[in-house]
């Protein structure tokens, strides 16, 4: 006979069922925790969103080094207006006026200078009056001695004549020999008059000469002074030394100014340039003659770097550029202008985008390969204000993390998600 499984069968209870439920049930809930448990884990390598990060290419070209800074158009040329005297100003010109050089803008009426320059006029006239007089007095005095000198002469021919009759007689024995004698002493005596007249006119000669040439020198002295005051005078029409416009007027009209008061600033419209502010930090990099290229209202053109200021304020040094006449239009004092100075320019170098990642001090970078980013030691050389050039570490084609590197907390290799 078959047997079948009743006795194999045991019989189970309704409380033992559910103890046994009870412990399927804990068992599930166990393996679920430990499950979510081991996804929830920290992973041990950091990630990073990748679209949160700007990558750039490492590429071969040219790299210029440059500093991008902001200025001012000034005008190249803007004198100075100077009151040359003491006096009351009338102005010609008022501020914004259009000058031509050689236009009058202020008259200064100065009654003292004029009064010193009709002073001195008079003591001229007195001196050529002098002068004048004294030439007539040479005149005079030289007839004089010419007369005395002719008369010496005249003597002198009775003498002579006289000596040769009486040599004639004593030889006749017509006259006495004291006649005789007296007869040579005349002659001598004639010729030392004639002689002392001769010395006397010479010396009286050269006596007013040199009296005339004093008595002129003392005129044209005179004459220096006049003019300086006439050049003087003629300047206080002050004219206008540039063609442009009338800056500021810093006077009022008839008011009283004193010697070299300033007076008014014109402004060259023909010739302007450029002011920078350029940050302390690039000083030492500028140079004067290097190209800096300006651009205004949507106009560029390249300029030269001129001068460079000695001093630093607030930080900052100023230069001037200067750049050619008329190659920009509408072009206003004061107007704002957007600079690229030009410093250096590298071909063929291997370079990046410049980004934030320099700020981890330039050595280190992450190079992109796949999902992963990895540090690498690199070496930099120039930097632009868009570019950097790569030195060592990094090879063309390959791309790196631009953008800053404080969520990568100096981690050797980053998942990029």
């Amino acid at each position: 006979m078959i047997q079948d499984t009743r006795n194999q069968d045991i019989a189970v209870s309704p409380k033992t069922a559910k103890k046994r439920g009870i412990l399927l049930t804990t068992g599930a809930v166990i393996l679920a925790l430990i499950g979510y448990l081991s996804l929830a884990a920290p992973s041990t390598e950091l990630s990073v969103e990748r679209s949160a990060l700007k990558v750039n290419t490492v590429s071969k070209g040219n790299l210029v080094r440059d500093i991008i800074t902001t200025g001012k158009i000034i005008a190249a040329n803007a004198p100075q207006v100077y009151s040359p005297q003491q006096g009351y100003v009338l102005l010609k010109v008022m501020p914004g006026d259009f000058i031509n050089a050689g236009d009058t803008i202020v008259i200064v009426d100065s009654p003292e200078l004029q009064s010193t320059l009709k002073q001195e006029q008079l003591v001229l006239a007195s001196l050529q009056s002098d002068h004048a007089r004294e030439k007539l007095d040479v005149r005079r005095q030289t007839l004089l001695l010419n007369k005395q000198a002719d008369l010496a002469k005249v003597d002198l021919d009775a003498a002579i004549r006289e000596d040769k009759r009486a040599t004639l007689s004593i030889a006749s024995h017509l006259i006495s020999q004291i006649d005789f004698e007296k007869a040579q002493d005349d002659l001598v005596r004639a010729k030392v008059i004639h002689k002392h007249a001769m010395g006397e006119i010479a010396l009286a000669t050269d006596t007013l000469a040199f009296e005339l040439k004093t008595s002129a020198e003392k005129v044209a002295r005179q004459e220096l002074i006049v003019q300086e005051l006439e050049r003087q005078l003629a300047n206080l029409s002050i004219k206008a030394s540039v063609s442009g416009i009338v800056g500021n007027v810093l006077i009022q009209p008839n008011a009283l100014v004193k010697k070299n008061e300033l007076l008014m600033t014109l402004v060259d419209l023909s010739a302007y340039e450029a002011q920078l502010s350029v940050a302390e930090s690039y000083a030492s990099d500028l140079g004067v003659g290097m190209d800096v290229e300006l651009t205004m209202g949507g106009q560029t053109v390249l300029g030269k770097l001129v001068s460079i200021s000695p001093e630093v304020v607030n930080r900052q040094v100023i230069a001037r550029v200067r750049f050619p006449e008329n190659s920009m239009q509408s072009i206003r004092q004061n107007q704002q202008v957007s600079a690229r100075i030009l410093l250096e320019s590298k071909t063929n170098v291997l370079k990046v985008a410049r980004g934030s990642f320099l700020q981890s001090g330039g050595d280190t970078a992450y190079l992109v390969r796949g999902n992963r980013a990895e540090k690498v030691a690199i070496q930099i050389g120039a930097t632009s204000m868009r570019e950097v050039e790569i030195l060592d570490g990094l090879q063309e084609g390959d791309q790196i993390v631009t953008s800053t590197y404080d969520k990568f907390k100096q981690a050797p290799s980053v998942l990029l998600r």
